[in-house]
């Protein structure tokens, strides 16, 4: 099979889903694919949660399932058991957003732990995952950004935040588990950037334990891909980085026109395309300083990191180069590539379904604003489904 049409092999993207999950993926992204139902969907979503209706069955059973490895790590083994089985990696995410309390954050710290440990005896988890807010306060990620002075309980806080990195980053290093940190606004990110250099420095040393994101739809990330890479070389340590396009857009440019300043963002797909390019291939060229995690639904790109893997002379199963998709997205990407002997890995969120809810409500909407994607899943399922009746 020629390598670009490697993705369109709908046998063994879908190979592991049965007829009835076929036929409720196919009704998922139909659904997804008019952005007015998305719209009413998540309304009606969000507020029969807030007043408890009895909707988490019915969550549970179509959307919850189909992007969801379930409420509880217990719940996902059965997923992370199948997809290894076919060679696909899980990366096990906690994803539970928009909490305020210190012993909210203690408990996601403490589920990271949990998780890491338990990847340390699970080859198929050879990663865990963050997102900085599950470690503490927006506003105070925030604050420290815009270099602002902390009142002295928002330092003790700020040091609590500084001191879960450290534990979680503590934890991974002991057991050689690569963890990954997610990216968030740019108006709290710069904060979370420093901080996560600053486990860099410290547990890199030998090889990429701690991982940043890099969302490639801000033009300013390959100068400070550039400029970090600068100084971790000089100071001796390893980097890791995930690389995806970035999923706050709208926020992005509606914050930047409201508040008068240059948006962050790149002024056209074209051009956020061409930066992840560029940011990936700088990454390919100096892979015995920096792993690359590529996390992306886009075949384009994908085909291109393949290429380069051939270029340099590399193995499809270099430990340096990753290939990530969501878990219920982009299964023709993640299947075939598995097949062909590439490192891949699905990001599985978990949790109990409210808690969950924000992030799938983003999914939701993000797909809505990449009809492309969808029409794609949509045009794919379809070839299966008429496969599997011939």
């Amino acid at each position: 099979m020629s390598a670009n049409s490697l993705f369109d092999n709908t046998e063994t993207a879908f190979k592991l889903k049965s007829d009835s999950e076929l036929e409720r993926a196919y009704f998922l992204f139909k659904m997804i694919s008019k952005e007015p139902l998305v719209k009413i969907g998540t309304a009606v979503t969000k507020f029969a949660l807030n007043v408890n209706l009895p909707v988490e069955g019915l969550i549970r059973s179509t959307v919850f399932d189909h992007f969801c490895g379930g409420v509880s790590e217990a719940d996902c083994m059965s997923t992370v058991d199948k997809l290894s089985d076919v060679g696909v990696s899980s990366v096990l995410d906690y994803s539970v957003e928009g909490k305020e309390e210190e012993q909210q954050f203690d408990a996601t710290m403490n589920k990271v732990i949990e998780l890491t440990q338990f990847a340390k005896n699970k080859a198929a988890m050879p990663f865990s995952v963050f997102k900085p807010t599950g470690f503490g306060r927006f506003d105070l990620f925030q604050k420290k950004t815009e270099n602002k002075e902390l009142t002295e309980s928002e330092a003790i806080l700020w040091q609590n935040v500084e001191a879960r990195y450290d534990k979680v980053s503590n934890i991974a290093h002991e057991f050689g588990i690569s963890l990954l940190i997610d990216a968030e606004e740019s108006w709290m990110q710069d904060a979370a950037d420093d901080l996560c250099e600053k486990m860099m420095e410290r547990y890199n040393k030998e090889r990429p334990i701690v991982y940043n994101t890099l969302q490639c739809y801000r033009w300013d990330r390959l100068d400070y891909l550039k400029k970090l890479h600068a100084r971790a070389k000089q100071k001796g340590y390893k980097l890791g980085f995930k690389v995806v396009r970035g999923a706050y857009m709208e926020k992005e440019n509606e914050r930047a026109e409201e508040n008068h300043y240059a948006t962050p963002i790149c002024e056209s797909k074209k051009a956020t395309d061409d930066n992840f390019n560029e940011v990936m291939k700088y990454i390919m060229n100096n892979l015995d300083d920096i792993d690359l995690f590529l996390g992306t639904h886009n075949e384009l790109s994908t085909y291109m990191t393949m290429d380069m893997l051939t270029e340099l002379g590399l193995s499809k199963s270099d430990e340096r180069v990753w290939f990530g998709q969501l878990y219920g997205m982009s299964d023709h990407i993640s299947f075939n590539l598995a097949a062909e002997g590439y490192n891949v890995a699905k990001y599985i969120p978990f949790g109990p379904v409210k808690d969950v809810m924000p992030y799938l409500i983003r999914r939701a909407e993000e797909n809505t604003s990449v009809a492309g994607q969808t029409s794609r899943e949509l045009t794919l399922l379809k070839k299966e489904k008429q496969r599997r009746k011939l």
